[in-house]
């Protein structure tokens, strides 16, 4: 067996540093989500000229906002060799949108500090995985994905913890606050991570070493491989049900609950969920090569089709709570895996980064239609109607990736684009 190639085995300095990268970015690099939702329906409320459906619109520019910069971002740390000054810029961006929210109330204001964080935010994904891939290699890739991920799930669960315990006292701007300084301390996480430790070649998908002949791809690999297509389709999918889900719980408990519980009880669905997160990743990272990705991916999609129309069967606080537990697992799956299959079906040719951009670009096409297609359906049919819904969707998703979707792991017969070596060289 061929042995790994010098320089990609962390130190323990350097594997606390990637930790805590992961630990202090999982709340920045998802936005403020539900939280957004909340406090624009309790503290500006209808009078301000915000319901469901004008929050969902918001939602829904940041995310295209977003997705338009996927793929430029992947594709930016693909080249770059400057990784650690990307992170640094979009976490001073992310708290900048941070701290502005609470003084401005208008649609465009709120508009354009969404869409801020969101560009910055689509810098996080690719940057964590190639900073990953350049430190441990394609080899120890999938578990510790499955780390990072547990890291994560612990953060937003630490946070989530946090804005429950604070936002009694100071309301739900609090969570600007929680975010704008994870966001800061992110920053010296990442700079904890020495530069010599990344391999740029490593973390663009050029194999083990990066030897000399294995240049990049063209960007006909986003074109040419069909497996990689079927995978964007399905994330799409995938988000188009998952996205607006914890939004519109956090609306139904502020109509159930009142505006003075509502922060509350939604850190808590995130606290349950983030814990049954953290084991879920850690075994999918460590199971993933005996198992395969394509039957954990299923179960992913199954339970996101369960949670869908559990919602619809009780308005209890406490059934909305165990319910969401539930997105521990289908969540906890896809960010272990969805890595992890891009790097499968991109090795050897440079392109992981700009890949991972591609794919999350049509996610993001998904989560951001997912706000406001529940908003809509609340707005005109109801509650569980929106979440019956979301619940279909996903099921698609499920019969999709049964169908269509090979298994993409190594020694699996793995498809390959069309000629991803003789494509032209970018």
């Amino acid at each position: 067996m061929t042995a790994e190639p010098p320089g990609l085995h962390p130190g323990r300095r350097v594997t606390r540093a990637l930790d805590a990268l992961n630990l202090f970015l999982a709340d920045v690099r998802d936005g403020l989500g539900p939280y957004l939702a909340i406090y624009l329906l309790t503290v500006r409320g209808p009078s301000g000229g915000w319901d469901e459906a004008t929050i969902g619109t918001v939602i829904t520019i940041a995310g295209i906002v977003g997705l338009l910069a996927q793929t430029p971002m992947g594709a930016l740390m693909d080249r770059t060799r400057r990784k650690r000054a990307v992170v640094v810029a979009a976490a001073l961006a992310v708290t900048l949108s941070c701290a502005a929210l609470p003084f401005i109330s208008g649609f465009a204001a709120v508009a354009a500090t969404q869409s801020l964080a969101a560009v910055a935010g689509a810098v996080f994904p690719p940057a964590i995985a190639a900073v990953t891939l350049g430190i441990v290699g394609p080899r120890a890739f999938a578990r510790r994905v499955g780390r990072n991920e547990a890291f994560n799930h612990a953060g937003n669960a630490a946070s989530a913890a946090l804005a429950a315990g604070t936002a009694v006292l100071f309301g739900p701007v609090v969570v600007f606050w929680i975010m704008a300084a994870l966001a800061l301390l992110s920053i010296g996480a990442v700079l904890a991570i020495p530069a010599a430790a990344i391999r740029d070649d490593v973390a663009r998908g050029l194999g083990d070493c990066g030897a000399a002949g294995d240049g990049p791809s063209g960007w006909q690999i986003l074109l040419t491989c069909r497996p990689l297509l079927i995978f964007a389709a399905l994330m799409a999918c995938f988000h188009l049900a998952n996205a607006a889900m914890l939004p519109t719980v956090g609306q139904k408990l502020t109509r159930v609950v009142g505006q003075d519980y509502a922060t509350s009880l939604m850190a808590g669905c995130i606290v349950a969920a983030q814990c049954v997160m953290v084991p879920v990743a850690m075994l999918v990272g460590a199971r993933a090569e005996a198992w395969g990705r394509k039957p954990i991916f299923l179960v992913a999609f199954g339970v996101l089709a369960a949670r869908g129309f559990l919602y619809t069967v009780s308005d209890a606080p406490w059934w909305l709570l165990g319910v969401q537990a539930l997105d521990g697992v289908g969540a906890g799956i896809f960010g272990a895996l969805f890595p992890v299959v891009i790097a499968d079906l991109t090795r050897g040719t440079g392109r992981f980064n700009v890949s991972q951009g591609a794919v999350a670009t049509a996610q993001g096409l998904g989560a951001a239609l997912s706000a406001s297609l529940a908003g809509q359906v609340i707005v005109h049919a109801g509650y569980s109607a929106a979440f019956a819904t979301l619940g279909a969707v996903a099921a698609v998703g499920f019969v999709g990736y049964l169908l269509l979707m090979p298994e993409t792991r190594s020694g699996a017969t793995r498809p390959q684009p069309e000629g991803p070596r003789a494509a032209a060289s970018a």
